[in-house]
C-alpha cells in the first residue's frame, strides 16, 4: 500500500464517523459495546467516536501530522499491540499509528473494548479493502516483530520480560492531575468536571488528583464551589449501578473509618491517604487532593510524580506544560501516551 493510499483511507474513515446519515450505524455499534461492558454507555461510546473523528481523523490535521514522519519502512513489520480497554476505543491511536506508518498490526483486543474496536476496523476495511491483509485480531503475539503494550504496573513487568528480546513500547499506570488556584469560575469548574467524570473517571487522562493552595486569604481551600457546580450531574452518574455501587462502598468506608471527606451526593473529595502518599489514582467516585504552599512547592510536587502523570490541566492552561480544563478526553495526534512518540518508534523498525 502506498503512503497516500493509507492516508486517504483514514481521512475517509473520519468522514464516515462524522457522517450524520450513519448515526444509526454508530449507535448500533455503541449498543453492542454497552451490552458487553456496562461502563461503556451509549453516549460515552458515541463521544469517543466523535473525539476520534474530530481530533485524529480530520484531513488537515492528519496530513500535517504524517508529514512529520516522512520515512517509509524498507520492510513492513508485524507489530503486536496489546490494547487497553478502560475507556471506549482507547486502542484506536495505536491502530492508526501502526497502519499509517506502513506496518501490519496483530491486535490483541481487550475483552472490555472488543466491540467498538471491531467496528472501527470493519469501517476502515470498508473504505480500504487492502487493509484486510494488514490487520489480524489475535489471542497470541508470538509471530510479531515488535510490540506495543498497555497495562497496569504489574502487567508491564510481565510485558517487559516477555517482550525483552524484540523492540517494544511498554506503557504503565498513569493518571492526570488538575492544578487550581481558588479563583476559578463556575464555567471553568464545569470543564474540570468533564476531565474528572467523563468515562466515569476510568481513563489515564481523567483527573484523579487536584493540587490546591494550602490556604486562600487565610482560609483552607474551599471545594464547595466545585462540588456544587457538579451536583446537577448526580442522576446521570448514579443511574449507572456500577458507579453507584462504587460510590456507596467508598462512602461507607470513609464514614466507618472517619476519613475526612466532602460529598455532594455522587462525588467525594478527600486528601491523598497518608498510607499511600505517592498514589495519585483515586477510587471511582473519589477525587484526591494535595496542597501546595507556593508555585515552587507545586513544581516540586509535580516533578516527584512525573512518571505517574499523563496530563496536567489548569484553567485556560495557565500552568506551564498544562492543557486547559475540559480538553483531556479529546487528545490530538501528537498527544502520545506516556510521552513516548509511537510513530518515531515505528519508523525505527
Amino acid at each position: 500500500m502506498f503512503r497516500q493510499q493509507r492516508l486517504h483511507a483514514f481521512i475517509q474513515l473520519g468522514e464516515r464517523l462524522r457522517d450524520p446519515t450513519r448515526l444509526a450505524e454508530r449507535e448500533e455499534a455503541a449498543y453492542r459495546a454497552n451490552s458487553k461492558n456496562n461502563w461503556f454507555t451509549v453516549p460515552n461510546c458515541l463521544l469517543a467516536l466523535d473525539a476520534i473523528a474530530s481530533q485524529m481523523l480530520a484531513a488537515e490535521a492528519l496530513t500535517d501530522w504524517l508529514a512529520q514522519y516522512p520515512a517509509e519502512p524498507e520492510t513492513p513489520r508485524k507489530v503486536g499491540v496489546v490494547m487497553a480497554g478502560n475507556i471506549p476505543a482507547v486502542g484506536f491511536s495505536d491502530l492508526l499509528c501502526v497502519l499509517i506508518s506502513g506496518h501490519s498490526i496483530m491486535a490483541k483486543l481487550s475483552s472490555q473494548d472488543e466491540m467498538l474496536m471491531r467496528y472501527l476496523i470493519q469501517q476502515l476495511i470498508t473504505v480500504e479493502p487492502a487493509f484486510a491483509d494488514r490487520i489480524e485480531i489475535v489471542d497470541r503475539l508470538n509471530a510479531a516483530d515488535a510490540f506495543i503494550a498497555t497495562g497496569s504496573d504489574n502487567t508491564a513487568r510481565y510485558f517487559e520480560y516477555y517482550f525483552a528480546k524484540k523492540p517494544h513500547v511498554i506503557r504503565k499506570n498513569r493518571t492526570s492531575v488538575g492544578v487550581l488556584t481558588g479563583v476559578e469560575d463556575d464555567a471553568q469548574l464545569e470543564r474540570l468536571g468533564d476531565d474528572i467524570l467523563t468515562y466515569y473517571g476510568l481513563g489515564c487522562r481523567n483527573v484523579s488528583t487536584l493540587f490546591v493552595p494550602d490556604e486562600l486569604d487565610g482560609k483552607p481551600f474551599d471545594f464547595v464551589p466545585l462540588l456544587r457546580t457538579l451536583e446537577p450531574r448526580m442522576n446521570q452518574y448514579l443511574n449507572l449501578h456500577k458507579y453507584q455501587n462504587n460510590y456507596d462502598y467508598n462512602k461507607s468506608i470513609y464514614l466507618v473509618n472517619r476519613v475526612e471527606h466532602l460529598d455532594n451526593g455522587f462525588l467525594m473529595v478527600t486528601p491523598t491517604p497518608d498510607s499511600t502518599p505517592g498514589n495519585l489514582v483515586s477510587p471511582i467516585s473519589v477525587v484526591y487532593y494535595q496542597t501546595y504552599a507556593s508555585l515552587d512547592h507545586l513544581r516540586d510536587l509535580l516533578a516527584q510524580h512525573a512518571e505517574k502523570i499523563q496530563v496536567v490541566v489548569s484553567a485556560a492552561g495557565w500552568y506551564p506544560g498544562s492543557i486547559p480544563f475540559g480538553t483531556t478526553q479529546r487528545p490530538g495526534l501528537n498527544d502520545y501516551a506516556d510521552g513516548v512518540d509511537t510513530m518515531a518508534f515505528l519508523q525505527q523498525l
